[in-house]
């Protein structure tokens, strides 16, 4: 997306702020892998779960379109497409990408049959991915294998490094009770369910920083759905509120992986990142706000269910 976006006009910059940050929609469309973890642990329906992070990953998408447009009007001026919209012209290009298109179905199909685990899902999609890349679309050779299998173990290296080690921070601050004390301070602090729910958020926000999404879930459901609960929270309601709260993490420093993979790919530093997310990151504490406040946000298509 990155290069691509760049070949139209668009600063590297803000090509990878928007990916970055972008990406976090990917946990609240189903399958969603922190939804299941959320719904084995606080044991509510996983189906009702997918249902329920849908709209709000829909007003996710618009609002990034809309910040993305106002930033454009102090943007680079990007090219206008030549390409016309028409039914033969939709019909060629999804033949020429069908192949490509075939990805997540033989991931989430092989996955959902039972053929084969997600790990193996991976591997199965990396074989087939350069498959069609040397002998379907011939984008590379078997030449250029090497420089791409070390290009992706540099991106995922540094990945794995950063869960490795948020990993073992979280194992550290649950022995040390931080968790737990947090979570008892806060429901000591007001009897507002306002104020403790905005606390709530505040806290998942810092624990999404600096934390694993799947540890902090497995950790922080136990501690904070029966608060959420006794506040008169939707159990539902509050694991797409967590849920969020641990996705806008990935594009914030210091864990940040969607920041960490946008930086390799654009070549811009952390930094600059950092400061061109700004913007899609008070877009995405607007929309939580709503989310955490407005139920029926979350709840609008679980009740038709």
């Amino acid at each position: 997306m990155i290069p691509e976006m760049e070949k139209v006009g668009y600063t590297r910059k803000f090509s990878g702020a928007l990916t970055a940050s972008s990406g976090m929609i990917g946990v609240m469309i189903p399958p969603s892998i922190p939804f299941i973890i959320y719904g084995v642990t606080a044991e509510v329906s996983i189906g009702k779960l997918f249902l329920a992070g849908v709209v709000p990953g829909i007003l996710f998408a618009l609002m990034f379109m809309l910040v993305a447009r106002v930033l454009l009007r102090k943007d680079t001026v990007v090219q206008q497409s030549t390409t016309t919209f028409s039914g033969p012209g939709v019909w060629q290009s999804f033949r020429s990408s069908i192949w490509a298109l075939l990805v997540p179905v033989i991931i989430l199909g092989g996955i959902y049959s039972g053929i084969f685990t997600p790990t193996e899902a991976g591997a199965v999609a990396v074989v087939y991915a350069a498959f069609i890349g040397i002998f379907v679309y011939g984008d590379i050779t078997p030449k250029d294998l090497p420089e791409v299998l070390a290009g992706s173990a540099k991106t995922s290296g540094t990945i794995l490094i950063l869960v490795i080690m948020a990993t073992a921070f979280g194992r550290l601050i649950t022995l040390a009770r931080i968790p737990t004390e947090l979570a008892t301070t806060i429901t000591s602090l007001s009897d507002n369910p306002i104020i403790i729910l905005l606390l709530i958020n505040l806290l998942l926000l810092v624990i999404g920083m600096f934390m694993e999404t799947i540890s902090s879930i497995i950790i922080m459901t136990p501690i904070l759905l029966p608060v959420a609960t006794a506040l008169g929270v939707d159990p539902i309601v509050f694991g797409v509120i967590l849920t969020v709260n641990l996705a806008i993490g990935f594009c914030t420093p210091p864990l940040g992986v969607n920041l960490f993979v946008a930086s390799s790919i654009s070549k811009v530093s952390i930094e600059s990142l950092s400061r061109a997310i700004l913007p899609f990151f008070a877009g995405m504490l607007i929309l939580l706000m709503f989310i955490t406040y407005v139920p029926a946000i979350s709840l609008a298509l679980p009740s038709l269910w």
